[in-house]
């Protein structure tokens, strides 16, 4: 595997790590389309525990196997395929070393009491990772939830366990809880907040929201009216975002949200890539479309990613 001046020059943000974890980063970033731009699009395959199976695959039957996800996001040419446990064992074999796999260890479902702290339960482990051959493990915080401190704990342990065995950390990061409003949730404050707290624990990939314009938080507000941060279009929103991110010297990608038109996803990835995010981890807009349409969306999504200055 040949490494381009840009990966390159990601992996020596990583002071740390051991060259086992470097690799595994490599290995993402010199995968598919986007190999060597320093740009990354992931399928994310983890909706049935959010979910449900038939709110996640019923809009196209295809997609409850999982090994229709494994070559979609295959024969898109993507960086990265990222599943539970179940969906990447059933598939592990027959696409071992096809596209490097991230294992998702932690997971929430939604008959849970809403009343509940917004918690996920630890579902895979680093040992699981290391025996499907996956380049990193993925985990889910809720910054914002009276939960997240358990959360926080659980992720430093694994994440030691995880980069002592060369894996990559990545994060889900979505606010969420008791005092946080809907619009609270995406808001430009909390969702640089966000980003900043799994840069601190150690992520070498962070996965958040695309941010609003709004301010959630009072005293926050001060201090972006009064330093005059740009945050009127959604490429000033990502730009601060990343640098929020040790000053964007760590990959930030950008999830694809709820499911939406073609043009709005598309305005959406335009948004990122000019703001400097470092792509789109995008599940439910592309596998609940008719393969043919998911493999021309997420073609259209690259060739944006390929088009970053």
């Amino acid at each position: 595997m040949r490494i381009s001046p840009r990966v390159k020059k990601i992996l020596s943000w990583y002071e740390s790590d051991n060259p086992g974890t470097k690799t595994n980063l490599a290995r993402m970033l010199m995968h598919g389309k986007l190999a060597g731009t320093g740009k990354l699009v992931i399928l994310p395959v983890d909706q049935g525990f959010e979910h449900g199976p038939a709110r996640s695959f019923a809009a196209n039957p295809a997609a409850y196997d999982p090994h229709y996800h494994y070559q979609l996001a295959i024969d898109a040419g993507l960086s990265a395929y990222a599943a539970p446990l179940g969906m990447l064992e059933q598939g592990a074999d027959t696409f071992a070393g096809a596209i490097p796999t991230i294992l998702k260890v932690n997971s929430s479902n939604s008959l849970v009491p809403r009343h509940n702290a917004p918690n996920q339960a630890v579902t895979g482990t680093v040992k699981d990772a290391l025996r499907l051959g996956c380049a990193g493990i993925g985990f889910t915080i809720y910054p914002g939830s009276s939960g997240v401190f358990d959360m926080m704990e659980e992720i430093r342990a694994m994440s030691e366990e995880a980069k002592a065995n060369g894996l990559a950390v990545i994060m889900w990061s979505y606010p969420r809880g008791e005092d946080l409003s809907k619009d609270g949730e995406t808001a430009i404050d909390v969702c640089a907040y966000a980003a900043h707290i799994p840069a601190l624990l150690g992520a070498h990939i962070i996965k958040v929201k695309p941010p609003t314009a709004h301010i959630e938080q009072a005293e926050a507000k001060k201090v972006y009216e009064s330093q005059k941060i740009a945050v009127g279009t959604l490429a000033e929103r990502v730009r601060h975002v990343k640098q929020a991110t040790f000053n964007g010297k760590r990959l930030v990608i950008f999830s694809g949200g709820a499911a939406k038109g073609t043009a709005d996803v598309l305005e959406e990835i335009r948004g990122i890539r000019d703001g400097g995010g470092d792509g789109s981890i995008i599940g439910r807009n592309a596998f609940q479309r008719p393969r043919e349409e998911a493999l021309q969306l997420l073609s259209e999504i690259v060739g944006i990613f390929k088009t970053a200055a």
